[in-house]
Parts: C-alpha cells; sequence; structure tokens
C-alpha cells in the first residue's frame, strides 16, 4: 500500500494534484444523524432520500430474468441483438428518431458506471483535453468521474430560465474540453433543458454532448424528449432502465448517438469486459418494449408529486412541480431563518422534516452550492408512506 502511495504522489496530475487521491465521503453517507432522527417517529423513517425504486417491475420482466437461458455463455459486450433492437424501437417509438441498433447503440451496466467512466476514456482518445462540461447544480457523478480520470469539472451555471447558460461557458475551458453533460429532466430540480441549443453548442466547438436522459419518461411538461431528435452528429443519449422500469437492481442501460464516438466506447469497454449480464439483457428488451407498465408508473409518481407537494404547502413550505423526474426540489422557507455556521439552509430544512414530519430528504448542498438552500424529496415511496409524512406535519406543533 505504502508502494502505491508514493507512485500516485511521483506522478502529477494536469490538475495539479501530486497527493494520492483519497475517495471523499458518499454524500447519502452523511445523512445519518437525519435518519436517527426521523427515526424516532411512530410508524419509522420515510425514506425519501434516494431515488431508489420501491415500486415492482413487470411480471413479465422478472420471468424473462428467469428464463432466458442466457446464464452459461458470456454475454455480448456490446448488447445482445435482442436488447439493441428493443432499444431502438423504443426510442423511435418515443422521439421519431432511427438509430441503426449495431452502429449507433450498446449496452452499459446501469448508467451510473458509463457516466463516470466516460471522462478516462475519452482522455485516451484526446490526450491533449483534460477539461469535463456539466451543469453547477447536478448529480455529482458528472464531476466525479472528471475526478476519477484526472481531469477538470468545471461547473456550467443556470440562465434566468434554469436552463443551461452556454454562453457562459469560458471559451478556454471549452477548448480544453473532452465532453459536456447535460441532464434532462434534470436531477435534482426537474428542469427540461434546450436539447438543440446544447447539441448545436457542441457541434460548433468540436465537443461531444452527452445527454443524460434517465428520467424522460417521466416528463409532466409536454412529451419526452431526446437530444437525438436534433442529430446524431456529436452528441449521444444515455438512457436507464432503472427508473422507467423499476430495474436498478438488475443494472442495465443503453447509449446512442454518434456511431463514432458509441462505436469507440463500445470497442473500449469490450476490451475492458463490461458486460451487462445475459438474463439481464433479455429482461431489459422485455421491459423496453413494455410502454404499459410505464405508463402505470407516470401516474403512480405524478400522484405523489402532487400530494407531496400539497402537504408541505399546508405546513408552510411551498414547492412547485417539477417539469419532469420525481424529486421535489424544495426551496428552504424564508420563517426558516438564515443559515448558520454549521449548517446550510438545505441541511437545517433538512432537519426540520426529519423532526417534524419523520422523513429523510438529502440536502441541496449534495448536488452543488447552488442548491445550498434547498432539500431535494425523492417521492420513491408509496402513498401510505406519503400520507404518514403528511399526517405527522399536521399533528406537529
Amino acid at each position: 500500500m505504502a508502494f502505491l502511495g508514493v507512485r500516485a504522489a511521483m506522478t502529477a496530475s494536469p490538475t495539479g494534484r501530486t497527493a494520492p487521491f483519497v475517495p471523499p465521503v458518499y454524500p447519502f453517507d452523511k445523512l445519518t444523524p437525519f435518519a436517527e432522527i426521523a427515526s424516532r417517529h411512530a410508524g419509522g423513517l420515510v425514506d425519501l432520500s434516494i431515488g431508489t425504486p420501491f415500486d415492482p417491475p413487470s411480471k413479465a420482466v422478472i420471468d424473462a430474468l428467469a428464463s432466458s437461458g442466457a446464464e452459461r455463455g458470456y454475454p455480448s459486450s456490446a448488447g445482445s441483438s435482442e436488447l439493441r433492437e428493443a432499444a431502438a424501437r423504443w426510442i423511435e417509438r418515443r422521439f421519431a428518431v432511427a438509430v441503426d441498433p449495431l452502429g449507433e447503440l450498446a449496452a452499459c451496466i446501469g448508467t451510473k458506471e458509463l457516466v463516470a467512466g466516460v471522462p478516462q476514456w475519452l482522455r485516451l482518445r484526446a490526450p491533449g483535453r483534460d477539461t469535463v462540461l456539466c451543469p453547477d447544480l447536478a448529480y455529482p457523478t458528472y464531476a466525479m468521474g472528471a475526478t476519477l480520470a484526472g481531469c477538470r469539472a468545471v461547473g456550467v451555471p443556470a440562465s434566468s430560465q434554469g436552463t443551461l447558460d452556454l454562453a457562459a461557458i469560458d471559451p478556454e475551458d471549452a477548448d480544453r474540453a473532452l465532453c459536456l453533460w447535460v441532464n434532462s429532466p434534470g436531477n435534482p430540480a426537474g428542469q427540461l433543458e434546450d436539447l438543440g441549443a446544447c447539441a448545436t453548442w457542441g457541434r460548433s466547438h468540436g465537443v461531444v454532448v452527452f445527454s443524460d436522459e434517465c428520467y424522460v419518461e417521466f416528463t409532466w411538461a409536454g412529451r419526452p424528449r431526446s437530444i437525438l431528435e436534433h442529430g446524431l452528429e456529436g452528441v449521444v443519449a444515455v438512457h436507464s432502465l432503472s427508473k422507467r422500469s423499476n430495474l436498478a437492481g438488475a443494472r442495465a442501460g443503453v447509449y446512442a448517438g454518434d456511431a463514432d464516438v458509441v462505436g469507440y466506447l463500445a470497442a473500449l469497454r469490450r476490451h475492458a469486459g463490461f458486460m451487462v449480464p445475459g438474463p439481464v439483457q433479455h429482461a431489459a428488451a422485455v421491459a423496453l418494449d413494455d410502454d404499459e407498465q410505464v405508463e402505470v408508473q407516470r401516474g403512480r409518481y405524478l400522484e405523489r408529486l402532487e400530494y407531496l407537494a400539497a402537504a408541505l404547502e399546508g405546513a408552510g413550505v411551498p414547492v412547485d412541480k417539477p417539469e419532469g423526474a420525481f424529486y421535489l426540489w424544495v426551496p428552504a422557507p424564508e420563517w426558516l431563518g438564515g443559515a448558520t455556521g454549521t449548517e446550510s439552509l438545505g441541511v437545517r430544512l433538512t432537519r426540520w422534516l426529519a423532526e417534524r414530519g419523520g422523513a429523510l430528504g438529502s440536502p441541496g448542498e449534495a448536488y452543488g452550492e447552488a442548491g445550498s438552500a434547498h432539500l431535494r424529496l425523492a417521492l420513491v415511496q408509496p402513498m401510505e408512506r406519503l400520507e404518514l409524512v403528511a399526517k405527522r406535519l399536521v399533528q406537529s406543533p
């Protein structure tokens, strides 16, 4: 271990770091004190901190996991033809975009590992670049992927409309960029990005745009949209079955877009042994062909969003319904007061909800400094658990 530490210290990264890397505390591990507070309520903790699905996948998907016959042999790294063709059919149904399932689409093991790995793989291809552009209010893995690759993560601020302010990107950062990450609908705030503007910006600067669209099935403001609708050149859309099909435990996703980029990533990942298990690939294909189950899940999340938003407003904490995704992005109300020396407003609101409602949320600062006055709530628990939170909010002094 000491030898590894010495080697790490001897090799300077482009960011100037020479000390060994120490992984930071995982954001959700910081919630333990608030979980303990919320657990004191009769009926226990209602966990709204993590967007992990609670509802079951369809019976057809469960049956597919048990009946694929794909357990013995090695699965295709890029994805079976069955999976890729099902994904291509889904993309065409949802977005009226045709993609070649063999040349413009491939599988990944969920999408978090892809998000975290893209910077190091792109850097092998473009060693003169060392920057990852991503929203400054975002899912933290975009920035962590840059860190793990020894790159710079540069946040892109939001405009007054809530979408990425592409004009604010420094030209030097654009010249050094390996990629631009966008997320629509966004986590944590649920905003819808101007994906056409993002695609145009990427092409004009020679920067690949990766569009994380894992919540696209839960778009509330109009129809679902994908960056693929604006052409495949220079863009890659990333899609997960974790949310749309309640398959987070199976770890299945796909990415589609620019044939050159998709082909490069698929070839590299094949050498590294990244493979979605065969039974999961079969089940994922079944899930992608099942739109009915998604409509049922849409109804569940919409009901929960509207219900808890009304309950919070009744308790003096108003919150708007998001444009998409299944999170409430709750601003700290004025009556909460200001931040203290040790707690941001988001942390204070997290504590208040744990004490009064017995619910655990995620402080907004976990998604960037711009979120420090907010709380994110994941509406993954069933209605009876949300009704318990609402009842506590009414009864608490």
